[in-house]
């Protein structure tokens, strides 16, 4: 659902919260359709951002709220996020690329400051090669982080902004006023 009207105080107070964000010029946002069957209520965005060696990253956060809570999540709350990017062949070959993908979620949530229980997901490397009829380049890689986690409150203000700053982490943005060298020489 996209419209909040009639719906309870602390989604709409929520889901006002995401609304509000501005997020870095790069990443370009679009509000979707919220899955119907996980949650009575729902508000979803997408997410889609290249980093400076031309990787994609695409994503989702997806806000549910159920008024009589759900035991797996610890509250009535829920926030749900995916992420898929392309990798380079060398950091996909990085035997700690999914605990590193993890800390890129981690480590986003605790410098927004956002407060959380309940947090769990996965992070999935994969390698692809297309043969035949759909051909294409010899091998791809892909990193799929798939998380969720309750907040504590209606303010998703830090959450969204820790979903941009991983956004922005997989595909290798520096962090916001920070230029890289080679994009002050303009290549």
């Amino acid at each position: 659902m996209t419209s909040t009207s009639g719906a309870p105080e602390l989604f709409t107070q929520a889901v006002a919260a995401l609304k509000a964000l501005r997020p870095r010029p790069e990443l370009q946002l679009g509000v979707v359709r919220a899955p119907q069957r996980l949650a009575p209520w729902a508000f979803a965005f997408t997410a889609e951002v290249n980093g400076p060696a031309d990787e994609l990253a695409t994503g989702r956060l997806i806000l549910l709220h159920d008024p009589e809570g759900q035991e797996t999540w610890d509250g009535v709350l829920r926030v749900v996020t995916y992420v898929r990017a392309e990798l380079d062949a060398e950091l996909a070959a990085d035997p700690l690329l999914p605990a590193v993908g993890w800390s890129w979620l981690t480590d986003a949530l605790a410098a927004t400051g956002a407060e959380y229980r309940a947090l769990g997901g996965t992070v999935t490397d994969t390698s692809s090669a297309r043969f035949g009829d759909i051909a294409g380049p010899a091998r791809t890689d892909d990193l799929e982080l798939r998380a969720s986690w309750t907040p504590m409150d209606a303010n998703l203000a830090p959450h969204g902004e820790a979903f941009f700053d991983l956004m922005a982490s997989v595909v290798g943005l520096p962090p916001v006023g920070v230029t890289l060298f080679s994009q002050r020489n303009g290549s």
